[in-house]
């Protein structure tokens, strides 16, 4: 798939890469030219540390190697937390996260500041691969898997005078972003690898945030294994569910809006 890009040209190209414990996914963005980025995925060794398969995939995958205008990292992990811009101190960010999260050995505690949203993402990523990646890209950029969604989600989310709920489906999570005309009401990954489950979240947050039946919407993306299933039990209770364009690597898309 290289073949469509030419990375002769690359220190024109943003180079986007989502960490996670199931693979990572790349994601190589031209900003001088209108069009889609180029994107791919690579399976990980789970036997192996978070930097032990970085190392591989930056031996393995040569154009990794080339120079890049921007390179964003993407933490997908559900070590993240929100809090308003109003009352953050970068001095405090660690006391405030490991307020919520349980300390974790060689854990690199970063944040990203939203000003559209008047929010800050808090969120821990491994330390080790944190330091590999800046040694790698001098220029490089850290995001949670959040926090360009919560942007992303907030632009789309003014239009009308109802409320709508976001959902990014993971490999056994469930990311859910709740609005009211761009305020958001609600940031949070929930673990859950089995439809069910995922129903169960959904309409639980749904209802305790006291959402309509009829007239809010909800708005699915990330891997739709069982979309159908999905969709026909999730509009037995809820009127106007409706599936993402694009649905997957919507992070990807979505981080290339924070330029």
């Amino acid at each position: 798939m290289t073949e469509t890009v030419d990375f002769s040209k690359s220190e024109q190209y943003t180079l986007s890469i989502r960490l996670s414990t199931d693979g990572f996914s790349f994601s190589v963005f031209n900003p001088l030219e209108e069009g889609e980025p180029w994107i791919d995925n690579c399976m990980v060794d789970e036997s192996l540390s978070l930097t032990a398969n970085l190392k591989r995939a930056y031996r393995d995958i040569e154009w990794l190697n080339h120079p890049f205008n921007r390179v964003n990292i993407l933490s997908a992990s559900k070590r993240f937390t929100c809090m308003p811009l109003d009352f953050f101190e970068d001095e405090q960010a660690e006391t405030v996260f490991y307020h919520n999260f349980p300390s974790r050995e060689n854990e690199q505690v970063l944040y990203n500041i939203l000003h559209g949203s008047n929010v800050v993402v808090l969120f821990g990523t491994d330390r080790t691969a944190y330091t590999f990646l800046q040694e790698k890209h001098p220029q490089v950029k850290f995001y949670s898997q959040a926090a360009p969604l919560i942007e992303y989600f907030a632009s789309r989310s003014h239009l009308g005078n109802n409320r709508k709920m976001y959902v990014n489906l993971g490999k056994g999570t469930a990311g859910i972003y709740c609005y009211e005309r761009s305020r958001l009401l609600l940031a949070n990954t929930f673990p859950c690898t089995e439809t069910a489950d995922r129903i169960y979240y959904l309409l639980y947050v749904w209802k305790q945030l006291e959402f309509d039946q009829e007239r809010d919407e909800l708005h699915l993306s990330g891997l739709l294994n069982e979309k159908e299933l999905l969709l026909s039990e999730l509009r037995k209770y809820i009127r106007q569910v409706f599936v993402m364009n694009p649905a997957e690597h919507i992070d990807l898309y979505a981080i290339n809006q924070c330029e």
